[in-house]
């Protein structure tokens, strides 16, 4: 390895350590979403089993947030050649 390649492997480490600490942090939100959410249907279950499913809004409404963060965790962060020549040719058709 010659030290040229040392801030190479060190930004590729970083990106990687970055990487590993969203998924990490991703599994704990999925996690407190789980336990809130289901601590929230046995209040509902105790205290009105047979009415309203109230419990419905805070399960959609964060759900959109963990869907929104998982999308961010596992998308592709880079551009493949394909999609790449794909928009220099719409470009170029536009022009």
């Amino acid at each position: 390895m010659t030290e040229s390649d040392m801030p190479e492997r060190s930004a590729v480490r970083e990106e990687a350590i970055k990487r590993l600490k969203k998924r990490r942090d991703f599994g704990v939100h999925l996690l407190v979403y789980c336990l809130v959410n289901g601590f929230i249907v046995v209040i509902w279950a105790m205290t009105d089993l047979h009415g309203f499913f109230w419990p419905i809004f805070p399960i959609l409404g964060w759900g959109v947030g963990l869907i929104l963060n998982a999308w961010d965790v596992y998308r592709s962060e880079g551009f493949t050649e394909k999609q790449i020549s794909r928009e220099e040719r719409h470009l170029h058709g536009v022009r």
